[in-house]
């Protein structure tokens, strides 16, 4: 019964919420897109062909070719492999860290607090992260694993941060005052007690975290920071068309188009989960 209730609720939160639902489908597509490339893709993105070079939409090249000839329509569905791969990595170790320490600072408080809040993260909070990031990815040179773990270390604060605020004022509910007398460690207290009572907001700002992170990815890669070509890649698709901007204008409109349907999807998800999650909000439109 309370599956079928929740089912129903669904529903009737996917018809209350079409942006939240219309973000669903393109994010599906996305990760079919990522899982399925080498299916779907027409062609080999990575395949050359200079008498085919800067053709506009056809039949036989639905999004046209870039200056090597190479089909743009291929070279995205490849490319959102990079985008979910990055993105989803990123805020999962974000996300881990975030958690670390936002738990630790909130449930502890005193000098713990104040050396992680004051101190570690207004440091990371004073640089713009992705300076940082290009920072640390300059330092170390271009790579999947580089570009992830630089956008990780700049992206961890803000989930740190939220998970304090949420620690502080769980801490001391009746619940967890009844585990601690019963004498539960604090880790178990943490983990079995706290974090469950506060994952609604933290799943919210992860999904809008994937946003930033596949802004982020693209803002790398156009800079030429991100994944080495051949690999297809959304930022530096659009910086290889900014030079045919006026004459082919294909090259950077469908990569473009790309990133901003997905950054919008996951605003839109994110969005409608804290409608969603939000008892005021649910009342509110009768779910």
């Amino acid at each position: 019964m309370a599956s079928t209730a929740q089912l129903v609720s669904l529903r009737r939160a996917a018809g209350y919420n079409l942006l939240a639902t219309a973000g669903l489908v393109m994010v599906a597509i996305f990760l079919l897109c990522a899982l399925f490339a080498p299916w779907i893709a027409p062609q080999d993105p990575a395949q050359i062909d200079l008498p085919a070079r800067l053709m506009g939409p056809s039949a036989s090249h639905w999004f046209g070719t870039d200056e090597l000839g190479r089909d743009i329509l291929s070279r995205i569905i490849y490319g959102a492999r990079i985008s979910m791969l990055v993105g989803s990595c990123v805020v999962a170790a974000s996300l881990t860290l975030g958690l670390i320490f936002g738990s630790i600072a909130g449930y502890y408080g005193g000098v713990t607090d104040r050396v992680l809040n004051v101190v570690v993260m207004n440091a990371f909070m004073s640089f713009p992260g992705i300076l940082l990031a290009i920072a640390f990815v300059a330092f170390l040179g271009p790579g999947i694993f580089n570009l992830i773990l630089a956008l990780s270390i700049g992206g961890w604060v803000g989930y740190a941060r939220l998970v304090r605020a949420q620690v502080l004022a769980v801490r001391e509910r009746e619940f967890v005052e009844a585990a601690r007398a019963l004498g539960a460690s604090d880790l178990r207290i943490i983990v079995r007690h706290i974090l469950p009572n506060i994952i609604q907001p933290i799943i919210v700002q992860a999904a809008i975290g994937m946003a930033g992170a596949i802004l982020a990815e693209a803002t790398m890669s156009f800079l030429g920071l991100g994944v080495p070509p051949p690999a297809a890649s959304w930022g530096s698709m659009l910086n290889d068309g900014r030079s045919h901007l006026f004459d082919s204008p294909h090259l950077v409109l469908f990569p473009a188009a790309a990133v901003m349907l997905a950054v919008l999807s996951f605003n839109f998800i994110g969005d409608g989960l804290r409608d969603y999650l939000d008892p005021r909000s649910r009342i509110e439109v009768g779910l």
